[in-house]
């Protein structure tokens, strides 16, 4: 019988896996909450117009990659390909829009897209991300970019990533620039991907963001936004850019950055890096004015970045280890009774400790050293009627008597 893989797309994290999985999860909690930021849980599938609303329809995430189904009442639902609109949707569907503001959210899961699995992406995938929800001002930006980059200086990754930031401007000044766009790609219509065509209609910067090769030629030409921008969204820029310096993040300009979905305007950035090859984004986001808007709350200015957990793992430059443990080992059965009494005084006293179910002293060593147990407890009977332990360093190989009590105290 063949044994059953998983899913083309998905995988496990197992050990080292999930070791690199788990610190970037641990490091970007405990950085988020030093901002002020609180976690948040949203459901895994959502009502499909979550997403089609959010996203918008020229939004390839929409056209090409959600998993989209009926369930057995009728109801279309989609597994979340992101969290930002579920966020936005939680923040009206529990009345918080009025209060409190600004929210400061964190957030860790899984998403799901349907595309070509590739180095770094899957199907299923790992995000972490956080977003202002509320806050109008350029310091929003601004320290929402310095606490993803907090962040990464934790991980030890920030000599390996490179800030990108690019303006999107306010409603004019998109407005202004889509004329421009449109003018410009009108004039080579027919040499840009189907896809690129349906976005001239519906949303010509997503053009910008085109992997195609040929689009990608035509892109180079294209008018960039610096010449459209208003007063008051160059002002807005200058500002985000003055509260970086501050903040001490290091940045460069790039004018093609635009973010691959239809609510962002202003600030829009991404962190980039050399070292996994053609998927070099590790962190992007940037601001959105009316995504609270389009799941039914009022006007919410919003800022806000995700990140894919793969990724980030795989700039490690060292995987975690795993905890060594202790091994409890009685020596006879009379002696197990003791041997759990002081196994889970070891637990209670934050020691990793394991006692083997079965086998005498030689095979209970066995397994110490297979499972990589820094110290071996031994307990037998004359231990036990002395009040003391067997206390063997295996990394140094050395062995001495330790009062009961005093065990948990030498190896915590």
């Amino acid at each position: 019988m063949t044994a059953l893989q998983p899913v083309r797309g998905t995988r496990d994290l197992i050990g080292e896996d999930f070791r690199r999985h788990q610190a970037v999860t641990d490091a970007a909690r405990r950085v988020s909450a030093l901002y002020g930021f609180e976690e948040w849980a949203t459901p895994i599938f959502e009502d499909t117009r979550v997403f089609s609303r959010g996203l918008g329809d020229s939004s390839d995430v929409v056209m090409k990659e959600m998993y989209s189904f009926e369930d057995r009442g009728g109801e279309s639902v989609t597994l979340r390909p992101e969290m930002t609109a579920g966020v936005c949707r939680a923040m009206v569907s529990n009345g918080l829009t009025q209060t409190n503001l600004p929210r400061k959210v964190f957030y860790a899961g899984p998403m799901f897209r349907y595309e070509r699995p590739q180095k770094g992406r899957y199907r299923q995938f790992h995000q972490i991300g956080i977003e202002v929800l509320g806050a109008a001002e350029a310091l929003a930006d601004a320290e929402v970019i310095a606490c993803g980059w907090h962040i990464q200086q934790e991980l030890g990754i920030d000599d390996g990533t490179v800030l990108e930031i690019n303006t999107l401007g306010d409603a004019e000044s998109r407005a202004a620039y889509r004329a421009a766009l449109v003018a410009y790609f009108s004039a080579h219509r027919d040499a840009l991907s189907h896809d690129s065509q349906v976005r001239l209609e519906k949303n010509p910067m997503r053009i910008l963001d085109s992997k195609d090769e040929g689009d990608r030629v035509i892109v180079a030409g294209a008018p960039v936004i610096g010449g459209h921008l208003t007063e008051a969204a160059a002002g807005f820029y200058a500002a985000v850019r003055r509260h970086l310096d501050r903040f001490g993040v290091p940045y460069r300009e790039n004018p093609r950055i635009v973010r691959g979905l239809d609510y962002y305007s202003h600030t829009a950035f991404e962190f980039v890096t050399d070292r996994l090859g053609a998927q070099g984004t590790v962190m992007a986001g940037g601001r959105y004015n009316g995504l609270v808007e389009e799941m039914g709350g009022p006007a919410t200015p919003s800022v806000g970045w995700a990140a894919g957990i793969e990724r980030l793992s795989m700039l490690l430059p060292v995987a975690p280890a795993a905890p060594r443990p202790v091994a409890v080992i009685p020596v006879g059965d009379a002696a197990e009774g003791a041997a759990l009494d002081l196994l889970q005084a070891l637990r209670r006293a934050g020691v990793v400790a394991e006692i083997a179910y079965r086998g005498n002293l030689k095979r209970r060593m066995e397994r110490a050293n297979r499972i990589g147990a820094r110290a071996a407890v031994i307990l037998g009977d004359e231990e036990i009627v002395a009040g003391v332990a067997q206390l063997r360093d295996l990394d140094a190989g050395t062995q001495e008597k330790v009062p009961l009590a005093e065990v948990p105290g030498r190896l915590g």
